[in-house]
């Protein structure tokens, strides 16, 4: 193993340096602890290199440089030197993105010593930024001594280096810790829409024409990053439809995050759609992401777009037009990649024109519109989705029913106003209490309550007027 033992020897420098950057790079190849792999390497440039007070500076999410890794600093000294961009020696560093050099730490005003560890050892402050192509990592410094070798071109040339296996190393670790957290994040967020038990992703049932047109859209702007606004009665399908939108996107295997609008209080949605801060609120014990942040990279569904308040309008059109916002009780501008697809129920045009729904947010939604058919205008759809769902409900029931013809004529008849999740929970109805020898059209007629008292009131009027 080289040593720098002999300080002047100037013909093996390259030799030396090499040796000093292999040792170092050992050292940064363990990634699980990030932190005591660069103080070990820290403590290797210090030895070799005889310096003193080794420090990496890093940025945090307040665009802050603190310590990350040191040498010789204690608790509160680490806790000290804490630096905004452009202040003092270090922040210059961070500002300019170049080498900068103290020479005389004891007489220069740049040098602000938050740690108080100058001391008449120190001569000289050297801080390098660590760069990754062009980005700003954070800062490595470190306080030359007595038996430094003077000469600073060859100490910047080895800190450069070294910068950059520390840049590498720090924003890899971090790459990692992201992807984690954002998966921890999904895991949570899946568990809860699992225990939800919201509708799921299977693909959509329907042979009509008009559910075909839909189909043609779909193909056409799932690969594009437009925005699509899904409208149709309630029961339609719409959270299918978003579904099948993302499957056959880009975005495919990046997370499809899901917001019904309509059962989120007023004075939460910001706070489900943005994120907040810790205190930003009473119950805000504890940072917590959005749905935009939860689905960047990915898809996001907002059901039920025209029951969101006045102020949320106002952020979302900033996000749909900037791509940016700011968590609630926070400052940090985030940015995020999402492809918005929303839904409702209501007439948004007659909201825009009483002044309940922004008509810029509203053109901005209305980019690809795709407008769901209600089930009673899907013909032979009908008996499919009976049939659909009567097999899944068997299966989950362990039953067999059947459904005679002259029933299955009733339920084709019937104009379901609930549309597809009432025909479901009608079916779910049908295997629980009809009989596995066949469900009669009477039979059927019992477990229709709404289409039995539609009946019951049009004999009522058409005896009245027998009567009169």
């Amino acid at each position: 193993m080289f040593e720098f033992d002999d300080l002047n020897c100037g013909d093996c420098l390259n030799t030396r340096e090499l040796a000093m950057l292999y040792e170092i790079a050992l050292a940064m190849s363990n990634l699980v602890d990030i932190a005591a792999s660069l103080e070990k390497a820290l403590y290797i440039l210090e030895s070799k290199l005889h310096l003193k007070n080794c420090t990496v500076h890093t940025i945090n999410d307040d665009s802050l440089l603190v310590v990350y890794a040191c040498i010789g600093l204690n608790k509160f000294q680490r806790e000290s030197s804490v630096y905004k961009i452009g202040e003092g020696v270090t922040g210059f560093a961070a500002e300019s993105k170049e080498p900068v050099v103290i020479e005389n730490i004891h007489n220069n005003m740049m040098f602000l010593n938050k740690t108080g560890s100058r001391d008449k050892n120190s001569i000289s402050y050297i801080a390098v930024p660590m760069l990754l192509n062009q980005k700003l990592v954070g800062v490595l410094g470190a306080n030359t001594t007595k038996i430094t070798p003077n000469d600073f071109n060859s100490i910047v040339r080895v800190l450069t280096v070294i910068s950059s296996i520390f840049a590498q190393a720090v924003e890899s670790h971090n790459i990692i810790l992201k992807e984690k957290e954002k998966l921890k994040e999904l895991k949570l967020y899946y568990k809860m829409e699992w225990d939800s038990k919201v509708h799921n992703f299977g693909d959509i049932i329907g042979e009509s024409s008009k559910m075909k047109a839909v189909y043609n859209i779909v193909e056409r702007i799932a690969q594009s990053n437009v925005t699509v606004l899904i409208r149709g009665e309630t029961g339609t399908g719409k959270e299918l439809v978003a579904a099948a939108i993302h499957k056959r996107s880009n975005r495919k295997d990046e997370p499809f995050v899901k917001l019904n609008c309509a059962a989120i209080a007023d004075t939460l949605i910001e706070s489900e759609l943005f994120g907040h801060e810790r205190g930003a609120f009473t119950d805000a014990k504890e940072m917590r992401k959005g749905r935009f942040e939860l689905a960047d990279g990915g898809t996001l569904f907002l059901d039920e777009i025209g029951d969101i308040s006045a102020s949320a309008q106002v952020k979302l059109l900033r996000v749909l037009q900037e791509r940016e916002f700011e968590r609630v009780g926070g400052n940090k501008t985030i940015k995020v990649n999402v492809r918005l697809i929303a839904a409702t129920n209501r007439n948004l045009e007659n909201m825009v024109e009483k002044g309940l729904f922004r008509e810029d947010l509203y053109y901005r939604l209305n980019v690809i519109p795709i407008d769901l058919p209600p089930l009673r205008e899907r013909g032979d759809d009908i008996a499919l989705l009976v049939n659909f769902f009567l097999k899944k409900s068997m299966n989950n029931h362990k039953k067999k029913v059947i459904i005679t013809d002259e029933a299955m004529d009733i339920l084709c008849q019937y104009s379901w106003p609930g549309n597809v999740r009432e025909l479901e929970n009608t079916v779910e109805r049908i295997v629980l209490m009809g009989s596995e020898y066949g469900i009669s059209a009477d039979e059927m007629l019992l477990l229709l309550p709404a289409f039995n008292q539609k009946l019951m009131c049009q004999r009522r009027i058409f005896s009245s007027e027998n009567e009169v």
